[in-house]
């Protein structure tokens, strides 16, 4: 009974020596949260060019809309010349 206690004993020894130290544990968990911090910062940085290149194309937009609305006025202003004649 009691060598199987003491193998028992010396696993659970082994068992609890075999483990990973707080060293390694506090730097595993700071590598997953210098990976988290690298995702979210790309990812924000992601959304800001998604957001620059929307308000680039917004901007496009209203200017071949204001372009368009500038040659209507010049072609009606001719259509008018060309009927007062």
């Amino acid at each position: 009974m009691f060598k199987k206690f003491a193998l028992l004993a010396g696993m659970a020894a082994f068992v609890v020596a075999c483990g990973p130290s707080q060293a390694e544990i506090e730097a595993k968990a700071k590598a997953v949260a210098d990976s988290i911090a690298a995702v979210l910062r790309a990812d924000s940085i992601r959304m800001a060019e998604e957001a620059a290149a929307a308000a680039a194309a917004a901007e496009a937009k209203a200017a071949a809309i204001a372009d368009s609305i500038a040659a209507a006025e010049a072609a009606a202003a001719e259509a008018m010349k060309g009927k007062k004649k």
